[in-house]
């Protein structure tokens, strides 16, 4: 499964002296481009191909706490897709270096061309990238985003 080892930084902290809600999905956001800079597609290849991932939804179930300056893995992971790749469902956990999930960031998205400003099916090559993600044992086929 893709992950990346990270920490808890100083922006990261909320009032209680622990992560604070909007940086387990700044995490979970920054491995997910992580991912698809090392297979292909960093941002300027966005940017010159003019479309790039939407997040339409966000669910985080939060577990256990993570503090100041704590290492932690964030796991990647498709959870849904349709069969145009056109949508997606992406499964993200946040954990302590033994494994102990802290939380778990669930997103739904698709594909936005920057100039039409709706959904599209992606490249062939970018979705042979999204097919390349590990699947979670609920992965589902979504349905198409394309209006025909």
């Amino acid at each position: 499964m893709y992950s990346k080892q990270l920490y808890a930084g100083w922006a990261d902290m909320d009032f209680n002296s622990h992560m604070k809600n909007t940086a387990f999905l700044d995490k979970a956001a920054d491995v997910r481009m992580m991912f698809f800079a090392e297979n292909g597609f960093p941002v300027e290849t966005f940017a010159r191909l003019r479309f790039g991932p939407v997040i339409m939804r966000d669910e985080v179930d939060y577990r256990r706490e993570v503090n100041l300056l704590q290492d932690i893995v964030v796991t990647l992971a498709a959870a849904g897709q349709s069969e145009d790749g056109s949508r997606f469902m992406l499964r993200q956990e946040i954990q302590r270096l033994d494994g102990t999930v802290c939380a778990r960031v669930t997103s739904a998205g698709g594909w936005l061309d920057l100039n039409a400003r709706k959904l599209i099916a992606p490249p062939a090559d970018m979705l042979a990238v999204m097919r390349m993600l590990d699947r979670t044992e609920d992965f589902v086929e979504l349905p198409s985003s394309i209006k025909t």
